[in-house]
């Protein structure tokens, strides 16, 4: 399956080539570090890119001070990852280990070299992205969680980690691991928490909290004007802002959970061109991201927009549910769906401790030699249900109706049928939950005999339905009988222009649209066109 980034270990590395070294020293510096000098601490802002002439650089393991990898960057090389980009923060710290001469250019002149010269930016976003792949594969960061198997709030935070591709060392209680970390931090190693950097436990750890240290999350003053706000991070909102920012608009992406939307939490998508042997809607999803971010796109997350407002300069003002607020002069809705959630007694209780509404690497560690089991018929639920069979003892997937053949694709539905560890299950569903502090068994009853039994279950996965994600503009633009937005609107007529000008729906969240992957990526790249009329005409 197609996975983000070169693996670090077996790439050949393609170094700068000289004319791209002697631009870095023309917008740069040249500066000598002392061995045993600091280059960066963990949680701190990535404002510049190191270009290593000579020396050697390490990475720094947050609580012993000790060299983190065995291999180190030396002269050709040069420091940084992703995060330079966004301007985020640095995960681990880098030191130096002999004395070392760098070249070293600011973050928004270095993002000016990098549109200008785009040999140069492959390879240096092919680097960054595999030593982002090395770090979520080898679990090597100085986010630490102790206890997530234990606590929910540990484990909220293990998911928004995962969702984002943020890497993250996760360890159990009273494990040599935990109480090495928590001694470092004077805490009780038998205490769930979650730890950054300074050696010092978050405490009451949120993702927004997470978000900051980060910086993934932005503060606004209320002053800053966009081109356009596009509202959602899934497969819609992320190729929108990969073509926004390719046609030159200031483009801002808000999203209040993770990137993905429904998509992100797909373990395998076969059915998307060009990907023949699968894609994880996580790694589609974060390469465009990247993709999106190297034209100069913009991410806020998590952040939902709880109102927009239309103001009479033909200005649209978006406020965060935290009162901030930003300006925009187009808008593009792309907040998609999610699941309904059931009208099931103590559903609330085994939310993240059993019941789940995605299932990816995280969910299926809470579903080995156990049994998982799964509510709906649609493609989510099929693909789920290939994933979780490589860790569950056994898989039961519950369907309403009495066929599969008009909800799932024919070819997902043949391997589920054909798989000994899946189970289908019609005419079925859940009407009861049972457990302690997390989820024990399960009653299913069939609509058509009426009979109910208990199944022992550790873990439930809820894929039906969509509600549309429609509150924040329900007021401005026309939404049909299920709150989907209505588009066709405007002279001459766009598929995607809502029923007020300058505000545009795509993807899941418009009414008549085909809820597919690639459907999804088409209109968010499509409507771009539009919106850059709508932005230019309102701006001469």
């Amino acid at each position: 399956m197609e996975t983000i980034g070169e693996d670090l270990r077996q790439m050949i590395r393609t170094p700068l080539s000289r004319s791209h070294v002697e631009a870095l020293r023309a917008a740069g510096k040249v500066v000598t570090y002392p061995k045993g000098t600091i280059m960066v601490q963990q949680g701190e802002r990535a404002n510049r890119f190191v270009y290593v002439e000579e020396g050697e650089i390490e990475v720094v393991n947050p609580f012993t001070g000790e060299r983190h990898y065995p291999s180190t960057i030396g002269p050709t090389q040069f420091m940084g990852e992703i995060s330079l980009l966004y301007g985020g923060t640095a995960s681990l710290p880098l030191r130096t280990a002999v004395d070392t001469r760098v070249i070293e250019v600011p973050r928004e002149t270095f993002l000016t070299l990098m549109s200008q010269i785009p040999e140069m930016s492959d390879i240096i976003i092919t680097v960054f992205a595999a030593r982002r792949r090395r770090q979520l594969d080898d679990r090597r960061s100085g986010l630490y969680l102790i206890g997530e198997e234990a606590d929910r709030n540990v484990r909220r935070i293990a998911e928004f980690a995962s969702r984002n591709r943020l890497p993250y060392a996760s360890v159990p209680l009273h494990s040599p691991e935990a109480e090495a970390s928590a001694k470092s931090c004077a805490i009780d190693a038998g205490t769930p928490a979650v730890i950054f950097g300074s050696k010092v436990p978050i405490t009451d750890a949120t993702p927004d909290k997470i978000a900051r240290l980060l910086g993934l999350n932005i503060d606004f003053s209320g002053d800053e004007h966009f081109d356009v706000l596009i509202v959602g991070g899934g497969p819609a909102g992320v190729a929108a802002a990969v073509y926004a920012g390719a046609e030159g608009l200031c483009a801002l992406v808000v999203e209040d959970i993770a990137l993905g939307g429904q998509a992100g939490a797909s373990s395998r998508i076969e059915n998307y061109m060009g990907f023949p042997t699968g894609i994880s809607g996580a790694d589609l999803l974060w390469r465009g991201e990247v993709q999106a971010m190297k034209f100069g796109a913009r991410f806020a997350i998590p952040r939902r927009v709880t109102t927009l407002e239309a103001q009479a300069n033909g200005v649209f003002c978006a406020v965060f549910e935290n009162g901030q607020r930003v300006r925009a002069g187009a808008i593009v809705v792309a907040s998609g769906v999610q699941y309904r959630r059931l009208p099931l007694e103590r559903l609330a209780d085994f939310e993240g401790s059993g019941v789940y509404y995605s299932a990816t690497e995280m969910e299926a560690r809470y579903c080995k030699d156990t049994e998982a089991v799964i509510i709906g018929g649609g493609n989510s639920a099929g693909q789920a249900a290939m994933f979780l069979s490589r860790y569950a003892r056994c898989v039961r997937v519950l369907v309403r109706g009495s066929s599969l053949a008009a909800s799932m694709s024919s070819y997902l539905t043949s391997r589920l049928e054909a798989d000994p560890g899946i189970t289908i299950e019609y005419n079925s569903e859940v009407s009861a939950l049972e457990g302690g502090e997390h989820l024990e068994s399960v009653t299913i009853r069939n609509a058509e005999t009426g009979r109910s039994r208990k199944v022992a279950a550790r873990a439930l996965f809820i894929m039906v339905g969509a509600a549309p994600n429609t509150e924040w503009v329900s007021g401005l633009v026309k939404l049909d009988d299920k709150g989907f937005v209505v588009t066709g609107f405007g002279s001459p007529a766009s598929p995607f222009a809502t029923s007020y000008p300058g505000i545009f729906a795509v993807g899941d969240v418009r009414a008549g649209s085909v809820k597919r992957v690639a459907s999804a990526v088409g209109e968010g790249s499509v409507v771009i066109s539009k919106v850059w009329e709508h932005v230019k005409q309102n701006t001469t």
